[in-house]
């Protein structure tokens, strides 16, 4: 039985103090919810990202071992224009990201290191709303996204990761996915929208190669029509979605 769509967003809780964004590229989370990130920051939180790759497979004309050290400092420095001063890569291969153990223990151990209350990924459906078909690295890392929540918290999977002095952690209460084609939650774009036009402009070397609009444009073009039309489900208020997962 399909369940029926919801058509006004709540808002994502507020009660929390920690969170750990997992995405599998270099401006997955400028293209999802940086303006929501941007928000949290300013509002005292403390947010961390981990990326499974560097990216290195994203750019046609620059080789591997060239393209991926250019995209970990545009990462960094697009985290860094929403506050995010902790940055880090699990360094599994850009666009053959495996799901399985090996994915679920980096992340569970990067959970177990960050201690978060909320865990932020990317959409892990085969669609993008139905429309355009997923890229297998976003399936696989917001799947063991999903599943790495619930492992960090049990001694008895990985182990080997207490001996390494990274304790169970239990506290993860809410996981929320960015870019679903069902959300349920939103938070208001509006405080953090230009530094997040700003964070998405860093990956210029990104976005010269997949456009040829000036990447000014075309960067507060997508942020402005996509926070608006989340915001025809949150009061017309522009809005970063998210699929809201309590644990």
């Amino acid at each position: 039985m399909t369940e029926p769509k919801i058509t006004q967003l709540q808002p994502l809780p507020d009660d929390w103090q920690r969170a750990l964004a997992v995405v599998a590229h270099p401006d997955d989370l400028e293209y999802g919810c940086s303006a929501a990130v941007a928000a949290w920051t300013d509002a005292g939180r403390e947010v961390a990202y981990v990326l499974a790759t560097r990216g290195e497979a994203g750019i046609d004309t620059l080789d591997p071992a060239t393209c991926g050290p250019l995209r970990e400092r545009e990462q960094r420095a697009a985290a860094a224009v929403v506050g995010v001063g902790t940055v880090e890569f699990l360094d599994h291969r850009d666009g053959v990201i495996e799901y399985g153990s090996a994915l679920r223990r980096d992340i569970a151990a990067a959970i177990r290191r960050h201690r978060p209350e909320l865990v932020v990924t990317l959409n892990h459906r085969d669609t993008w709303g139905g429309v355009a078909w997923n890229t297998p690295d976003h399936v696989a890392v917001g799947r063991a996204t999903l599943d790495a929540a619930a492992d960090a918290g049990n001694r008895w999977i990985f182990p080997e990761l207490a001996e390494q002095g990274l304790q169970p952690w239990n506290g993860v209460r809410w996981v929320a996915v960015a870019g679903s084609g069902s959300p349920t939650h939103a938070v208001d774009a509006r405080p953090g929208l230009d530094r997040a036009v700003r964070s998405l402009l860093e990956h210029r070397t990104y976005i010269e190669a997949l456009t040829d609009q000036d990447p000014k444009t075309y960067v507060h073009d997508f942020l402005t029509e996509t926070t608006t039309a989340t915001g025809e489900r949150f009061g017309g208020t522009p809005a970063v979605a998210f699929e809201l997962f309590a644990r």
